[in-house]
């Protein structure tokens, strides 16, 4: 057995540790509803639809998913239960295949002139500095080039936390301490990005959900002086979400949509919640793709988003 499939059964292993309670939670009321049953009717797609929901699937995302599985079973004219499993994982996966987004091996095997720079966002307490480091520690692993620009410089200890998990990951970071201005503090980290000739570039922002207009207008003043050292700049606007929190994360994403053009998402705390459905719903709901899952607290716990490999330990008997 390689490196590589050493790597892989382990990543399968906290994968299906990580989504544990979600899987419980959906499988075993899953098998409640189609028990005595031999085939999917009506009454089962209505408990699949209240399993759903109480998932933090969505209620959008739900009725979607429910529709095409009615559509289905009118073509089929007669689906088994034993089916059912199936079918929906089959759907889930094309749900998800719906929004692509720029892969982590694009990022790592792509040809950028220059740094590619992510502009983190999310408010405090969604694990927002731990992905951070994280995502630092799997780019620079991938035997990149790392610096991590410490722009949030509202909280008081924003800076040691991400000063921490910078040292921890063993890549340089920008920093200018707390009260600084965040986008002098990013203008520093372009302008050290390209003078040492830096692969990727991740800028931390302001954990706080505050009025809608100073929040633009401090995301637009960082992105501009970003693009007056790197044009283009951020390449990525990556927005972290707490698992665990549930409805609380599509509120969190709504006011963020709205105010930066979020194109990636992270969801973190899976492991610790019987929510996971929030990874389909947001997803769906927002047309952004889902690039990175949090499934335990190791540096190794920030997955790659496998959908295939998602919905498979999601249904997983």
């Amino acid at each position: 057995m390689g490196l590589f499939d050493i790597f892989s059964k382990d990543k399968k292993e906290s994968l299906d540790k990580g989504l544990d309670k979600t899987r419980t939670s959906i499988f075993s009321r899953l098998s409640k509803a189609v028990a005595g049953k031999s085939k999917v009717d009506s009454l089962v797609l209505d408990e699949l639809e209240e399993i759903l929901i109480s998932s933090d699937v969505g209620v959008n995302t739900t009725i979607k998913i429910i529709e095409r599985l009615e559509e289905r079973v009118a073509r089929d004219k007669y689906m088994g239960t034993e089916d059912l499993n199936r079918i929906l994982k089959e759907e889930i996966m094309a749900l998800l295949a719906e929004n692509k987004g720029s892969q982590f091996s694009e990022i790592i095997e792509g040809d950028h002139s220059g740094p590619y720079v992510i502009m983190v966002v999310g408010v405090n307490g969604v694990g927002k500095t731990t992905t951070i480091g994280k995502l630092a520690h799997r780019f620079k692993t991938a035997g990149k080039k790392v610096v991590v620009g410490a722009a949030d410089t509202f909280r008081a200890a924003a800076v040691d936390q991400i000063t921490i998990w910078s040292t921890r990951a063993g890549v340089p970071i920008v920093s200018q301490g707390m009260g600084a201005d965040p986008a002098s503090v990013a203008y520093e980290t372009m302008e050290y990005a390209v003078k040492n000739e830096v692969d990727v570039v991740i800028v931390d922002t302001a954990g706080r959900l505050h009025n809608k207009v100073s929040l633009m207008n401090e995301l637009g003043k960082i992105k501009r002086v970003m693009q007056k050292v790197i044009p283009g700049a951020p390449h990525e606007i990556l927005l972290i979400l707490d698992g665990s929190t549930g409805q609380n994360a599509f509120e969190q994403a709504k006011q963020f949509t709205t105010t930066t053009e979020v194109n990636a998402l992270a969801i973190t705390k899976l492991d610790g919640t019987a929510k996971g459905g929030v990874v389909l719903g947001v997803s769906d709901q927002f047309n952004i793709p889902v690039k990175y899952i949090g499934v335990g607290e190791k540096m190794e716990d920030l997955q790659i988003f496998d959908r295939e490999a998602f919905v498979q330990t999601l249904f997983k008997e």
